[in-house]
């Protein structure tokens, strides 16, 4: 009997109409941020922004282009993208690093800063396993004086994780879940107040209508939401000088206390809202801001991705006020989720979403025999684990 490889051939030699040309091969490409800030190379970008298996703004155009020029001026840090054809398939930025938390071991890391909340790569949707076999097979081969892979701010569940984990397995190659946390994520069937209810005692609830009257009592109160670039960079501008005002200005970590910070936030904004991707909360009193929140919106979820409050106002809790507005997201088309993008165990919106998000940092062998030898020994000594596992 004929082969089904012979028979393929034998129909396409015999009837032209029924040959097909060969699908291009997959190609991994490592680009530096201005190779990147083209117009042919950020509408394939969006592209697979709007095609990803998960979304992640902070590796769309968007966001990571102003934060590679805001805080990568020398161009170091590596983007790689795998395409096929004009299409691409995957990107994650990469950076080298010779030291590992204080420790002087070299690695590869996901590309990731103070107010990047997610390290998860982009990957078009039904490519996340043939993403992780180019990836790893790249850091095989271009490890240089790296001793293993890092992955940090990797949600921790979802298809690009479970197709990590199903690439690992079949290829033998040794990983750790390093550290392992859960933030705060808003995800429920409930309406906004059904879902408010359930989640603050009577007490609580009684305490915020009693701020909230108090506060209405020095001014005119006034709530606003917005999804458009109407007044936006004045918008920007009245946030960067609250959250300046307060601890954060003090601590030095403010957006503002740095041009670097403050043109990102900007731009990121800026950027969100051209694509339709930004959500704006502001209380007011008497036309002054007293609580202002920006959410990014994606094709499945939202995320929260900065809030700021008057501090001199704080015994009126303006800040959580403006949350109980916040839990109108999902009723939003296609917002099924959000991811707070908060510290674990954070003192106010852990009290509020009471669902959660598993994100961790995760270690992986990479080079060839010895230096997969010695990333055993090395992850072992730092999990205190003799089998190595992407779960704890």
């Amino acid at each position: 009997m004929a082969s089904s490889a012979v028979l393929r051939s034998r129909v396409t030699e015999g009837d032209p109409a029924h040959a097909a040309a060969p699908a291009p091969a997959a190609a991994l490409q490592v680009l530096r941020w201005p190779e990147l800030d083209e117009p042919a190379a950020i509408a394939a970008w969006d592209n697979l922004a709007d095609h990803a298996s998960e979304p992640n703004p902070f590796y769309e155009s968007w966001y990571l282009l102003p934060s590679l020029r805001a805080l990568d001026p020398e161009c170091e840090a590596e983007v790689l993208v795998l395409t096929q054809g004009d299409c691409w398939i995957g990107l994650v930025p990469l950076a080298r690093w010779k030291r590992y938390y204080g420790r002087p071991l070299a690695n590869i890391s996901s590309w990731v800063h103070a107010n990047c909340f997610l390290g998860l790569p982009l990957v078009r949707h039904g490519h996340e396993a043939q993403f992780w076999r180019a990836f790893l097979s790249w850091t095989d081969r271009h490890c240089g004086s790296s001793l293993f892979l890092h992955l940090t701010q990797l949600p921790l569940e979802g298809p690009t994780h479970a197709a990590l984990a199903a690439v690992l397995s079949e290829t033998g190659r040794s990983a750790a879940l390093v550290q392992n946390e859960a933030r705060a994520l808003l995800r429920t069937d409930l309406d906004p107040t059904a879902y408010f209810d359930a989640s603050l005692s009577g007490k609580k609830r009684k305490e915020l209508r009693r701020q909230h009257a108090r506060l209405s009592e020095l001014g005119e109160l006034r709530f606003e939401r917005s999804d458009d670039s109407e007044a936006l960079d004045e918008w920007i501008d009245q946030f960067l000088a609250l959250e300046r005002a307060g601890w954060k200005g003090s601590a030095g970590s403010a957006l503002a206390c740095t041009d670097a910070t403050a043109a990102l936030f900007c731009e990121a904004l800026t950027g969100a809202a051209a694509h339709g991707k930004l959500e704006r909360l502001t209380f007011s009193l008497d036309g002054r801001p007293v609580a202002m929140l920006a959410n990014f919106l994606c094709a499945s979820g939202g995320f929260s991705y900065k809030t700021t409050y008057a501090e001199d106002l704080a015994r009126f809790s303006p800040g959580v006020l403006l949350q109980r507005e916040n839990l109108a997201i999902l009723a939003r088309d296609g917002i099924r989720w959000c991811d707070s993008c908060a510290a674990a165990d954070h003192p106010m919106i852990d009290h509020i979403w009471r669902e959660r998000r598993k994100i961790g940092r995760v270690s992986i062998a990479i080079g060839g025999t010895l230096r997969r030898a010695a990333f055993k020994l090395l992850a072992r000594l730092e999990t205190g684990r003799r089998t190595l596992s992407l779960e704890n």
